[in-house]
């Protein structure tokens, strides 16, 4: 059976979660709907798994949907960097459906509670399409899924606080300027080339020379998808939307969609345009460095001041962007190393450290930096994660966190540009204070004497421990992520051993 099925795996891997989503709507009741949901979002990451070790072993693989060939039909394309990102989406989805069962029950209304689970596959398959599709046009369409299932997730939180709602609107304002931007720049490019198969974009743009309306057309696909990434200084819709929406949903979303944004960046810049696309070498030099360099500094020093821990990380999150934007800027295959892993890693690192303050929000019901106190003792598990979380945030030795910054640091250097070196390192410093806040608060106050808190159920606790192993397991033993990465940064450059 599975020899039958392996040769559409890649078909698969969308069409499991997308047509789940409707069938767990009909099964009426939470507790089923969430088990079907399980079996679905976990069968995905073992699909993702699948994928990765045939791009490991065979290269690129190609699945022409319908029998029509590419560039007339729409194709299926994985490589070595985009068969990684699968494998982090839906690994995320994954444990997050096994984390979020606790946190449904908790913050969102029993009338809503079914409809979380077609919504959460929705947004899980839109964003597996985006990552695995050939085609600029059909990436559009799944980007809009995906950001349409969010909006609602992130609504989903106004039980608890009503500010959810505006949350959600100011997220699909910016999410619908953002992907207006990038369907008016597909459009270009259609009139430009003809064509709408990326890998054919890619041969004909490079065939052109100079073109004003291909220039048009890269610069209104590099606002739309800065929009979608939260690329600082178009940030403003991220903040309110990870405080607001359910933990579980700010787990996902933390972890997910900005990995695939910055994905898509990296596709659409080294890929599609090229490196010898004249215009892109300025917007790296002159745009991309400054404004990573900036989204490094600015976010930190702003989640030093948070007095809710879900804002505090989520102002992170905008500086972690940061580096994955500086990884980027540097053109380079170690400086696109850097990038790519920096997509797995911070996906880890985050996920632990939302998960953790979801594990608080369970039990003390607020996710503001007082509800910490003392927590250290009280849920000793919860706190040793977020700690951990914390540490790989900072980049401290043993962690993924170290693993990125260290070869950020190394790319800096190959490209000349040491200075950057001493930016990352002190950017690195900031985090030290925010996560301290939340340290000394956990560990070194007492809790107030009418707090009487126990530790989060084991089903919060497993994925949450999950992933803070997978922070030291792949910061001690860095060699495959290593290695994957630098293919997948060979591959966006189109290079090849």
């Amino acid at each position: 059976m599975f020899a039958n099925l392996s040769p559409h795996l890649a078909p698969l891997q969308v069409v499991i979660p997308l047509i789940a989503a409707p069938l767990s709507l009909f099964l009426r009741n939470a507790t089923a709907a969430w088990l079907f949901a399980l079996v679905a979002t976990w069968s995905a990451f073992v699909i993702a798994c699948l994928l990765l070790v045939q791009v490991l072993d065979q290269g690129v693989l190609s699945y022409a949907l319908g029998g029509w060939p590419p560039p007339w039909g729409i194709e299926y394309r994985l490589d070595a960097a985009n068969a990684p990102v699968l494998v982090i989406v839906s690994g995320i989805g994954a444990a997050v459906m096994t984390y979020a069962r606790q946190g449904i029950l908790a913050e969102i209304e029993k009338h809503n509670q079914v409809l979380f689970f077609p919504v959460f596959l929705l947004a899980l398959a839109g964003l597996l399409g985006v990552t695995i599709t050939g085609d600029a046009f059909n990436l559009f369409v799944f980007l809009e899924i995906s950001s349409l299932s969010t909006y609602v997730l992130v609504s989903l939180g106004a039980n608890r606080d009503k500010r959810a709602l505006s949350a959600a609107i100011s997220y699909l304002i910016a999410g619908t300027i953002g992907a207006t931007f990038f369907v008016i720049g597909i459009g270009l490019l259609y009139m430009a080339t003809g064509t709408l198969n990326i890998m054919d974009l890619a041969m004909r743009i490079a065939d052109m020379g100079d073109s004003r309306l291909v220039r048009a057309a890269f610069a209104f696909i590099i606002v739309g998808i800065g929009l979608k990434l939260a690329l600082f200084p178009l940030h403003l819709w991220l903040p309110n939307a990870y405080t607001f929406a359910p933990s579980a949903v700010t787990v996902f979303i933390a972890a997910t969609s900005t990995k695939v944004a910055v994905y898509v960046l990296m596709r659409f810049v080294f890929t599609v345009f090229g490196t010898r696309f004249d215009f892109q070498e300025l917007t790296l030099s002159y745009l991309f460095l400054p404004l990573a360099l900036v989204g490094m500094f600015v976010p930190s020093i702003v989640a030093v001041f948070q007095t809710n821990v879900k804002r505090l990380l989520a102002y992170s999150s905008i500086a972690q962007i940061g580096y994955m934007l500086l990884g980027l800027s540097f053109a380079t295959i170690a400086g696109l190393t850097a990038a790519s892993i920096h997509l797995f890693n911070h996906a880890l690192m985050k996920g632990a450290l939302f998960m953790a303050v979801g594990a608080v929000a369970l039990r003390m019901g607020s996710t503001d930096i007082d509800a910490f106190t003392g927590l250290g003792r009280k849920m000793p598990w919860t706190m040793a994660a977020f700690v951990a979380g914390g540490l790989s945030l900072i980049g401290l030795p043993l962690t993924v966190g170290f693993v990125s910054k260290w070869l950020l640091i190394e790319a800096a250097f190959a490209s000349g540009q040491w200075w950057i070196a001493g930016f990352v390192v002190m950017s690195s410093l900031i985090a030290v204070i925010y996560v301290w806040r939340v340290v000394e608060l956990a560990y070194l106050h007492d809790t107030p004497e009418h707090v009487n808190v126990t530790e989060a159920p084991a089903s919060v606790l497993v994925p949450m421990w999950g992933l803070v192993l997978a922070n030291f397991y792949f910061g001690i033993n860095a060699q495959f992520t290593t290695s994957v990465a630098r293919r997948a940064a060979e591959a966006l450059l189109g290079v090849f051993p």
